[in-house]
């Protein structure tokens, strides 16, 4: 065992040390890593002010429609609407409508008095984009919260890759009052349990549904594609198989993402009409599924509704594709861009072997001496680095700056670039001007440390004898405590893992 390994524990495979964590650990890293393997309640984040997404979509739905009211009233002052069917169901059905019929509103606002106008005399209720945008802050405060203070940091590093892995994007309306609860209720509850589960939750959760536009996928040969002409949608089908599945190169063909979107047809969300699933939640609507046996690749599924989906993703978790593209993004993550072949071969088997079991395939991960031998050369993301800082000099979170912090430096939470997730590349966050933004950051961070702390101490402690002789030069020649303090979040031993 290397005395670098306590480091490496923390940092490869964790969200950077805590004061004391590094002493703590150094006996046995791989023990305290695969110790924090076994209790899957602490991905967990208990907050009981965060509300469940089914609630956020319905409570957004139910301004959105007292705005489109407002709005018509204000249009016609003599008139007051009283039909919900009045305010144009087609831009709901663009936030998840499934099947309507009347039911009442979430939030409700109370009665208008007798021959008052509704818009007028209801009292003031949270508009549309405050309720996301409220969503979208307590849960990212939550998070950070959270990373600042756990004690099983791979565990947050896992469920942190996995909801990369299957992303969705705030910056898409609807998903904005989401996409913190789709990480809660769809990533953190599987990120130690089967593969499987997490790809059927993730699927079946509304904000995959709105993010990649399957909410509004209609089967053409459906009798809701029939009597209104709507059409198939492809975005999902074609995600799965390329990138939350087999993979690149994973031996699908665009006839396989055509069948696949067709069997996913029907897969919506509920609205706040629909008398048989609770608003906002998933809802399957036959009136919208394509009928017919379908083949995806080379087996044919026969005709049915929901569980033809349900089989085809059962199949598509356990192809052997699946497995070396999650071995392979996995290892790739954790230890280096061209990752060892024969951890990534290690981690293939593994997946295989247990049916994609999550855990098994962490232990795996941490038991390889592959994953330890590397050296520490990817540059920490934009994230990991504000959470890095907070933890090593015991910060107080301040959520709403860090969430504007972690944006100019290019990684704004729960928005990445494209369905492919925040890349690993370290080129992505060593640009200059993003050093710069770290740099900063580094300043504001010294100034805001414990006064009393040594900086020579400090990186004693989070480092030991990771810590190279430039940066311990550097920071025992520093002028001033900040400056010392500066130089060891700049550091290559800080900035890298």
């Amino acid at each position: 065992m290397s005395a670098r390994d306590a480091v490496t524990a923390l940092r490869r495979f964790g969200l950077g040390p805590k004061p004391g964590e590094r002493a703590r650990i150094a006996a046995d890293p791989r023990g305290f890593l695969l110790q924090s393997l076994t209790d899957r309640a602490k991905a967990q984040i208990a907050d009981t002010g965060l509300e469940p997404s089914h609630v956020v979509f319905a409570a957004a739905m139910a301004a959105q429609r007292r705005q489109r009211l407002a709005r018509a009233n204000a249009a016609e002052p003599g008139t007051i609407m009283q039909d919900g069917a009045k305010e144009g169901m087609q831009d709901t059905a663009k936030e998840g409508a499934a099947e309507a019929a009347p039911a009442p509103e979430p939030r409700q606002a109370p009665q208008p008095a007798p021959g008052a106008s509704a818009a007028i005399s209801a009292p003031p209720a949270e508009k549309l984009g405050q309720i996301r945008r409220e969503a979208l802050l307590g849960e990212g405060a939550a998070r950070f919260r959270h990373a600042a203070a756990t004690d099983n940091a791979l565990v947050e590093r896992l469920v942190m890759f996995w909801s990369n892995h299957f992303c969705v994007s705030a910056n898409k309306g609807p998903v904005r009052g989401m996409a913190g609860a789709y990480e809660r209720e769809a990533i953190r509850p599987h990120v130690l349990g089967r593969f499987v589960d997490m790809l059927l939750a993730v699927e079946r959760h509304p904000a995959m549904l709105v993010y990649l536009d399957n909410h509004v996928s209609v089967g053409p040969g459906s009798r809701a594609g029939t009597n209104r002409g709507l059409g198939l949608n492809e975005n999902l089908a074609r995600e799965i198989l390329e990138l939350h599945t087999l993979g690149v190169g994973g031996g699908y063909t665009q006839v396989d993402v055509t069948s696949l979107a067709r069997i996913l047809t029907g897969w919506t969300i509920a609205n706040l009409d629909n008398p048989r699933a609770e608003p906002g939640r998933f809802f399957f609507a036959p009136p919208r599924h394509e009928p017919g046996e379908w083949t995806v690749l080379g087996k044919r599924y026969p005709a049915g509704g929901v569980e033809m989906g349900e089989a085809v993703l059962r199949d598509l978790a356990a192809h052997r594709a699946t497995a070396r593209h999650i071995a392979s993004k996995l290892a790739r993550h954790f230890v280096a861009a061209e990752p060892p072949p024969s951890l990534v071969a290690k981690l293939e088997r593994t997946f295989l072997a247990t049916g994609g079991d999550l855990a098994a395939l962490a232990r795996t991960l941490v038991e390889a001496p592959e994953a330890w031998a590397a050296p520490p050369v990817k540059v920490l993301p934009p994230y990991d680095f504000l959470v890095a800082v907070m933890r090593g000099f015991t910060l107080e979170p301040r959520p709403e700056l860090l969430m504007r912090l972690s944006a100019q430096l290019g990684q704004p939470l729960w928005r990445p670039p494209s369905p492919a997730g925040w890349p690993d590349a370290d080129t992505t966050w060593a640009a200059p001007s993003a050093l710069r933004e770290r740099l900063r950051i580094a300043e504001v961070a010294a100034r805001q440390a414990d006064r009393s702390a040594d900086p020579r101490r400090v990186a004693e402690d989070l480092f030991g004898a990771a810590l190279g002789a430039p940066t311990a030069e550097a920071i025992a020649r520093a002028e001033v405590r900040e400056q010392g303090l500066e130089l060891l979040i700049m550091s290559p031993e800080f900035q890298r893992r």
